[in-house]
């Protein structure tokens, strides 16, 4: 049964370096949504943008009631600022987007209709991105590797935008892990799932927060809390390795004995223990970082702080 307050479809869309798009992309969205139904919110969640976009949504939000903002204390991060969304969103469906304008809300609209035929979340495929050349590359990197480590399989061509039914909103509402990439944790709680191709725009204004040293860390968290791959990655390297030194081993005892062959072997041994240890070395880092993540998670601390609302 339908809760009184709530909505047929909600829209969340964090906010971070793109006040300039809010008012057109504001201005489409309600043109989509008024098509779909009358009962629709579009949650706009301020992530400590240095813009200060608040003023702006403060303004629409008088204006037009469905449309909503939720400001955070702080930049918590795009997928916390998707979690703070998430959480204060009603509708029985709920679209997740970012407010660059790269992703056309006239697909909403397609999306809707999709999910209609009896799926439980609907997903944009991008068949065509007007990005960079390395923006490309480096996804595809990203997302080979990624496959490779995890038994998550995702594509490059798939990100957040897509349409998610309550059930499964609830469902991800549910897992409260600090390190978070929603759309790794819709993929985990699984359902009913589909696609539709899309295009994605190149950005008309602005500039993309996501430099390369924050898609690495991206990257090596995302592979850290979906995988234990590289720890056991590092167990048949030191396997290896051992197994290849009981060779060596074994041949220069040969020689010794056998051969009465004499070798200082000064040169090598620097090498073996150079090696060795930078291997060693790398391990202890690699389970620091999982250890990293754990001392994240038991601190328990909330995943995002709400400074102010509005119309919420």
């Amino acid at each position: 049964m339908k809760k009184v307050n709530s909505a047929e479809i909600s829209v969340v869309l964090p906010v971070y370096k793109c006040t300039e798009t809010i008012k057109e992309l504001s201005k489409k969205l309600v043109l989509v949504l008024s098509k779909i139904s009358k009962d629709y919110e579009i949650i706009f969640v301020v992530d400590g943008c240095p813009e200060n976009p608040w003023s702006l949504i403060n303004s629409l939000a008088d204006k037009n009631k469905k449309i909503k903002g939720i400001k955070l204390s702080k930049n918590f991060g795009q997928h916390h600022a998707i979690t703070a969304g998430i959480d204060s969103a009603s509708g029985n469906w709920v679209v997740v987007m970012d407010c660059d304008m790269q992703e056309e809300p006239a697909d909403i609209e397609i999306l809707y209709k999709k999910a209609m035929e009896g799926f439980d979340i609907v997903l944009c495929k991008r068949v065509y991105r007007k990005d960079s050349f390395f923006k490309k590359a480096g996804s595809k990197m990203f997302f080979l590797i990624f496959n490779y480590l995890t038994t998550n399989k995702a594509v490059s061509s798939i990100g957040n935008f897509g349409i998610y039914s309550k059930k499964v909103i609830d469902c991800v509402k549910l897992l409260k892990e600090q390190n978070r990439a929603f759309w790794l944790l819709v993929n985990w709680v699984g359902f009913n799932k589909t696609t539709i191709n899309t295009i994605r725009h190149k950005r008309k204004k602005g500039r993309s927060s996501y430099n390369l040293k924050k898609l690495i860390n991206l990257a090596m968290s995302s592979i850290i809390a979906h995988s234990n791959k590289p720890l056991k990655f590092t167990i048949f390297i030191g396997l290896l390795l051992s197994f290849f030194s009981f060779v060596a081993a074994s041949w220069v005892l040969y020689q010794y004995f056998v051969n009465a062959y004499r070798v200082l072997g000064w040169t090598s041994l620097m090498i073996s223990i150079n090696f060795l240890g930078g291997l060693i070395l790398g391990a202890i880092g690699m389970l620091g970082l999982y250890i990293e993540k754990i001392f994240d998670q038991v601190k328990n601390r909330p995943l995002y702080i709400i400074d102010k609302k509005i119309n919420l």
